[in-house]
C-alpha cells in the first residue's frame, strides 16, 4: 500500500495543483452537490489544511468558493480516503489533505490570477522555476478541474504524532516548497522528494509530486 501510494502524494501545495484531470460536471452553485459528504464526517482524525480557505497558496489570497476549511468529497472516495488512513495510521503517519472539491468558480478564480501577470506574491515558494507566462500552455491552469467532480484530493503524509502547525503571517518570507524539510514551511508534511523525482525526471521539484494529485 505504502509503495503504490507515495508518489501520488503530495509534499506541498503548488501550482500544478490546479491543473486539469478532465472534463468537470459541476457547475457554479453556492453548495456542493447534495451527494457529496464532509471527510471529517467520515473520519475526523484525517488532518485537513485546506490552503485555499487562506491566503497561504500560490494566489496569495483566499480563493472563490472555499468560505470555509472543509474537505467535500463523493462518498466513494471519502470512504476509500478512510480505508488508506486507516493503513496508515498503523505505520505511524497520518493523512493530511490540502484540497477535495473544487467549485468551478474557484477554477474561475485560478484562471483570472493566471491572467494577471503582475501578481507573483507566492512565486517564491509556490512555483519558483515556473514561469508564469506558461501556466496555461503547460497545463498547470485550465478552465476546468477534476476536483470538480469531488473524488480528487491532494495531501501528503504526517508522521505521528504530528507537530504544531504555525500560523502563516501574509508578507513574512517565503521559502521554496520543495526546498529541505528543515527550510520549507514547517508543515510537518514528510519528504516526498526521492519517490516523486524518479518517476517523472523531466520536472522540476517543486512540480513532480503535485502532477500525480492532479
Amino acid at each position: 500500500m505504502t509503495n503504490t501510494l507515495l508518489p501520488a502524494v503530495l509534499a506541498c501545495a503548488v501550482v500544478a495543483a490546479a491543473a486539469t484531470a478532465g472534463p468537470a460536471s459541476a457547475e457554479p452553485g453556492p453548495t456542493a452537490p447534495a451527494d457529496f459528504v464532509s471527510l471529517s464526517d467520515i473520519d475526523p482524525s484525517i488532518l485537513l489544511d485546506i490552503r485555499y480557505s487562506t491566503p497561504h497558496n500560490f494566489t496569495g489570497d483566499p480563493v472563490d468558493g472555499y468560505q470555509a476549511p472543509m474537505c467535500l468529497l463523493t462518498r466513494p472516495a471519502a470512504y476509500a480516503l478512510r480505508d488508506a488512513h486507516q493503513e496508515f495510521l498503523e505505520q505511524g503517519y497520518s493523512l493530511k489533505v490540502y484540497d477535495c472539491y473544487r467549485p468551478q468558480r474557484a477554477v474561475n478564480d485560478f484562471v483570472e490570477w493566471a491572467k494577471n501577470l503582475t501578481d507573483q506574491r507566492m512565486k517564491a515558494e509556490f512555483y519558483p522555476r515556473v514561469d508564469k507566462t506558461r501556466l496555461f500552455a503547460d497545463g498547470y491552469i485550465a478552465e476546468k478541474s477534476g476536483h470538480s467532480r469531488g473524488s480528487t484530493v491532494d495531501l501528503t503524509l504526517v508522521a505521528l504524532p504530528a507537530s504544531q502547525e504555525p500560523a502563516y503571517v501574509p508578507g513574512q518570507p517565503l521559502v521554496d516548497c520543495a526546498a529541505p524539510v528543515n527550510q520549507r514551511f514547517p508543515d510537518a508534511s514528510v519528504d516526498m522528494a526521492p519517490a516523486t523525482t524518479a518517476s517523472t525526471p523531466s520536472r522540476t521539484p517543486s512540480t513532480r509530486g503535485s502532477r500525480a494529485s492532479s
